[in-house]
């Protein structure tokens, strides 16, 4: 018996998201998830909206696992995932204004406020080490 594509596909992104769901991020997959949680998170959110290309791969899940190393962290950590969960990724996009859409991307959140935010071109061209030393600065920043 074949697989299907949708199983391929599942089967297939499944180890993305154990990347971030297995350092303690919650996956948010529905607008209505996303409505109750980042609007009204207290303290900081740490958002990442994760993609199935090369730079989510090599720098931007890296990257933020590296940054979550630091003593100072975010209250809450969410994911979207898009290309995957596209109306909550759209949801969650809602609250990252006036930046474009763009995918991987990070935010920081803080009582549901965006207070910093890097695009896919922040993450496409640099290392994973540089990621997490912008995020941990900004941690310093809002997370105390």
């Amino acid at each position: 018996m074949s697989m299907s594509f949708d199983q391929y596909m599942k089967d297939s992104i499944q180890p993305m998201r154990d990347d971030l769901t297995s350092i303690g991020f919650k996956e948010l997959r529905t607008p209505e998830e996303v409505e109750a949680a980042l609007p009204t998170a207290k303290g900081t959110s740490l958002v990442v909206v994760n993609s199935v290309c090369g730079c989510a791969a090599g720098q931007c899940r890296p990257g933020v696992a590296e940054a979550l190393q630091h003593d100072i962290k975010p209250d809450h950590l969410f994911t979207v995932f898009a290309g995957q969960e596209k109306e909550a990724t759209a949801k969650a996009r809602e609250y990252f204004a006036p930046y474009p859409p763009s995918s991987p991307s990070i935010a920081l959140m803080k009582d549901g406020e965006l207070v910093h935010f890097i695009e896919r071109h922040g993450v496409e061209n640099r290392s994973a080490m540089e990621i997490a030393a912008e995020l941990k600065d900004v941690f310093d920043r809002y997370c105390q």
